[in-house]
């Protein structure tokens, strides 16, 4: 494996355990294109929406609590009144990408995020609530609970809904209530204009060779739908908490490690999870990819091999080869 992430050039971090024992791990390429600094096992990526995750444990844990209802409008936890949103759309559609609203950015029908920067600049993105006029006005694409389209809109939503019933803001939540009892010690919602220590920056290849920093091409710091920055142990320390019932009670775990609605033939979506399945509608593995401008990539979970793969990259492109390279050497 080494020799193909060389040949690769491959940036970011592998590793793959089983159990508690590490199998392989591997750090390559540079965490900042601007100062030539190696990543390192210990460098924190921007997961992109692999965040989802933390979103959908977020609201189970409120569900749990008796503070927020699965079947119930989101109309009742988030004032939308006067928006395109339906009154028939719930937190199960939400988190299982059936509520059929519009997305911040359609890119299957041509919309662009380089010209929703041009319009609304990144950087004002730093609350939850600075999500909503991006698609709360915009038609729908079908009534809830029909078709399974994937919504980065909808995790916004669900995180403001936590935000309303907890008061606290959706990352401090997610530290608090995640992050802290899971033991992911070196995760965390770091705002990319800021000095902080072990974190890769995002960098994206040009077709003529050149670097460009994504600082301008993502939100500064991250929010329900993704941009949450850890470790690639971290990621595997998160999984291991919610199996072992640290994060979830019994009931909950079991659904959340279970699929809820078919999305195509051969994948289900569940709450955050992906599912991978077999011809004869077994699930072969459970995972949340995730890509964003200067970030990609992976967990998941084989359950043939027992294993625990995490790919990183701080590109956009880069994960994307060495987890094709991966599931392939496992079955796929």
């Amino acid at each position: 494996m080494n020799e193909f992430l060389a040949d690769n050039e491959f940036a970011g971090v592998v590793l793959v355990r089983k159990g508690d024992a590490t199998v392989f791990e591997s750090a390559t390429g540079l965490a900042t294109q601007r100062w030539g600094i190696p990543n390192t096992i210990d460098t924190r990526f921007d997961t992109a929406s692999i965040t989802k995750l933390f979103t959908a444990v977020a609201v189970l844990q409120q569900v749990e609590r008796g503070a927020l209802d699965l079947e119930t409008s989101i109309h009742h936890y988030v004032d939308l009144a006067d928006t395109t949103i339906g009154i028939g759309v719930t937190l199960l559609h939400l988190l299982t990408h059936t509520s059929g609203i519009a997305d911040i950015v359609d890119e299957e029908a041509g919309e662009e995020y380089e010209a929703l920067w041009a319009r609304v600049p990144n950087y004002t993105l730093t609350e939850t609530k600075d999500y909503l006029p991006l698609f709360a006005d915009k038609e729908p694409v079908s009534a809830p609970g029909v078709d399974s389209e994937y919504s980065d809109a909808g995790y916004i939503l669900a995180g403001l809904a936590v935000e309303k019933v907890t008061g606290l803001s959706f990352r401090q939540y997610v530290m608090n209530e995640i992050f802290a009892p899971a033991g992911m010690t070196d995760s965390g919602f770091f705002d990319r204009r800021e000095a902080t220590p072990k974190l890769a920056e995002g960098w994206d290849q040009a077709e003529n060779g050149t670097w460009a920093s994504s600082v301008f091409a993502t939100p500064p710091i991250g929010s329900p739908d993704g941009g949450a920055q850890a470790t690639a142990a971290d990621l595997v320390t998160f999984l291991d908490a919610l199996r072992n019932g640290t994060l979830l009670n019994a009931e909950m775990t079991e659904e959340f490690f279970s699929p809820q609605v078919e999305h195509d033939e051969s994948t289900a979506f569940g709450f955050g999870l992906e599912f991978d399945l077999d011809e004869d509608g077994s699930v072969r593995s459970y995972y949340k990819d995730g890509v964003n401008a200067g970030a990609g990539g992976i967990l998941r979970h084989y359950y043939e091999h027992g294993l625990d793969v995490v790919v990183l990259s701080n590109s956009e492109e880069g994960a994307w080869d060495v987890i094709r390279e991966l599931d392939e050497r496992l079955g796929g």
